[in-house]
């Protein structure tokens, strides 16, 4: 078998019967590869998603994806009713949910778009090889990633493990293929197939419902995705290099979760960028802009070249001299006030604060919280991973581990262990005015800058209003920053000696 287990196969030219299109991180219409040549295949469209948490290997969504995924499926069920083919939702072991909806419904075909985890492709291998051995049609196409991990190797026919090389020869394969349409109208099944209710998916918190913010702060589903693809190529784009480190600023793209999700794809936003800067070519501030904003996609499917050739990232050190490393307990008290954005240093505490309310966390932002529970704190970077997975809306199995070992230093073409994110110098570099503390921390709203960044030297009438008359207001710093870069690269030293 190939490396890849789900090996692509190509589209036949137009039988009959009734086709199952498998949605799962690709929640959209347009530039939708399997949902398009299950149309062309002629017949009656079966739209399908399965909520799998119970196959081998497969690691359940946290609470912030899931409120999500419930909120693009639905908005992408009702885009599927109004073409008349209703989505069918079930729960279970996928392998299991296809073959009984093969069964249901006499369908011939079963079309989708790759994953990339080793547990996910065990699970579209199994049914590929079922369906194939039973006499039907299945086909798997390429809709998450610009070039797929096998498709790219250094002059060994190794994997890369250094980023800039990996995107230069990325770059050397020719420009990714255009985005598809949405594809015309096809017939629903005639007998309508039992489904469960998205409710009964359990998605959303209850009791009690802590998603207000996720809610406030985020607009899932394919045509908010679109309209802010369209919004940041045109008004943003220029700016990107400039406010891209200002967590204050509307300068990144905001699409990490639309694209997680799939409700808008690589290709897409590949070719809106490129369109942009091509309309305008003369604009060499544009043009610079372009190529950083592309490296940061690029930087997603060096993500994802990873977990294809390691796929455990989330659980081992890719850099096995990090196994040694000398990681402090983690007391809970200390990781719960990391956790929840009181450690006293501001724009961790921002961060940290902005990350459970809304779900999402600046770039720039995520670097600093990682560094300081990793370098300061001495906590497992797995620890963080772990809460990053729960609380973030666009959390995925290549992106949050990968970059959680890059700060670590013990993944592919990481930071060095000896970077360490001081958070004040962070603060006062790239959040100098304080706006964003401030809009998370409320208990230094009234503080000005550049005290905002170190409200330990405030003034004794500013110390009281921070604090609060019931004494619940901000925290004293947690953690001696000097003292705690020291111990951290004294651990590190006897890690790389020993």
């Amino acid at each position: 078998m190939r490396a890849n287990d789900d090996a692509p196969t190509s589209t036949p030219s137009a039988p009959a019967g009734s086709s199952i299109v498998w949605f799962r991180d690709d929640l959209r219409l347009s530039d939708n590869p399997a949902l398009t040549a299950a149309v062309e295949r002629g017949g009656p469209v079966i739209p399908l998603f399965v909520l799998d948490d119970e196959s081998p290997g497969i690691r359940p969504l946290g609470g912030a994806a899931r409120w999500w995924l419930h909120e693009s499926l639905s908005r992408l069920a009702a885009a599927l009713e109004e073409r008349g083919t209703p989505m069918v939702i079930r729960r279970g072991p996928a392998a299991d949910v296809v073959r009984d909806v093969l069964r249901e419904s006499g369908a011939g075909a079963v079309f989708w778009n790759r994953r990339y985890g080793q547990a996910a492709r065990d699970v579209d291998a199994a049914i590929k090889t079922a369906g194939v051995d039973a006499g039907l049609e299945m086909h798997s196409f390429d809709a998450a990633l610009l070039f797929e991990p096998w498709t790219v190797t250094n002059s060994s026919g190794d994997p890369f493990h250094v980023f800039t090389p990996f995107w230069r020869h990325c770059l050397t394969l020719g420009e990714p293929r255009a985005p598809l349409p949405v594809p015309p109208l096809a017939p629903a099944h005639p007998d309508p197939l039992a489904t469960d209710r998205l409710e009964d998916l359990a998605l959303l918190p209850t009791h009690p419902d802590w998603a207000g913010g996720l809610r406030e702060a985020n607009d899932p589903g394919e045509a908010a995705a679109l309209r802010r693809l369209d919004e940041f190529a045109r008004n943003h784009l220029s700016a990107y290099p400039d406010q891209r480190n200002d967590p204050a600023a509307e300068g990144t793209s905001r699409l990490s979760p639309h694209l997680r999700w799939g409700e808008v794809s690589p290709f897409q936003v590949w070719h809106a960028v490129m369109s942009e800067a091509r309309r305008d070519a003369g604009n060499e501030q544009l043009q610079q802009a372009t190529t950083a904003f592309l490296s940061e996609i690029g930087w997603r499917e060096f993500c994802y070249h990873q977990l294809f050739h390691s796929p455990d990232i989330a659980r081992r050190n890719l850099n096995a001299r990090f196994d040694a490393f000398e990681w402090k307990d983690a007391d809970p008290a200390v990781l719960r006030a990391w956790q929840f954005g009181r450690t006293g240093f501001p724009l961790v505490d921002a961060g940290m604060r902005a990350l459970w309310r809304d779900g999402t966390l600046h770039n720039r932002v995520r670097m600093v919280v990682a560094s300081f529970l990793i370098k300061n704190l001495r906590i497992d970077w797995r620890e963080g991973e772990e809460w990053f997975w729960d609380t973030l809306v666009d959390a995925d199995e290549a992106n949050n581990p990968a970059n959680w070992q890059w700060v670590a230093g013990s993944g592919a073409d990481a930071a060095p262990f000896f970077r360490v994110f001081n958070p004040v110098l962070q603060s006062h570099k790239f959040d100098a005015q304080g706006d964003y503390i401030r809009e998370y921390v409320p208990e230094l709203a009234h503080v000005p800058a550049p005290q905002v960044h170190e409200p330990w030297t405030l003034q004794q009438d500013l110390v009281a209003k921070a604090e609060g008359e019931d004494g619940g207001g901000y925290p004293a710093p947690i953690i001696d920053l000097a003292a705690s870069r020291r111990e951290a690269l004294a651990a590190f030293d006897r890690t790389a000696t020993g």
